[in-house]
């Protein structure tokens, strides 16, 4: 069974406690939760990893190198400010797609770019919790997990 790996960047432990007129009240163990039965009826596995820290974000990517199908990352503030995590990203074979829960177009001028972007074959902004889940299916569909 092919794996997802999806990745979460800092403060993203603190889903369903910080700004929740923001980012809603659901925890990131009922996204773990979620994306798991998701992935199970779409035929693939996942594991949801989260890190405050942009090295262990880093060698979490170098680790799914040749051994999943396809990463889903929430970078959170480090897509504003980590090439490192794109060198990562630039360096893994399989699709990527990045998900923000909040519409990072609509906040601060300074969350408008994303470095992530320029690598993620989708991007999926301000649809809550439940872009989780649609990256799940889009990369069911184009890597065929």
């Amino acid at each position: 069974m092919a794996k997802i790996l999806i990745l979460n960047g800092p403060n993203l432990n603190l889903l369903g406690q910080r700004q929740p007129e923001i980012y809603g009240a659901t925890t990131l163990s009922d996204i773990e939760a979620s994306c798991a039965k998701l992935g199970q009826s779409l035929g693939f596995e996942t594991e949801l990893r989260q890190s405050n820290h942009e090295g262990v974000l880093v060698d979490w990517i170098h680790e799914a190198r040749g051994t999943t199908a396809g990463i889903v990352i929430n970078p959170g503030a480090y897509s504003h400010t980590s090439v490192a995590i794109l060198d990562a990203l630039n360096a893994y074979e399989a699709p990527v797609i990045e998900v923000h829960i909040s519409n990072i177009h609509k906040r601060e001028a300074f969350r408008h770019h994303s470095f992530v972007s320029t690598r993620a074959e989708a991007v999926i902004a301000g649809c809550g919790p439940h872009g989780y889940e649609l990256a799940l299916r889009h990369l069911a569909v184009i890597a065929g997990a």
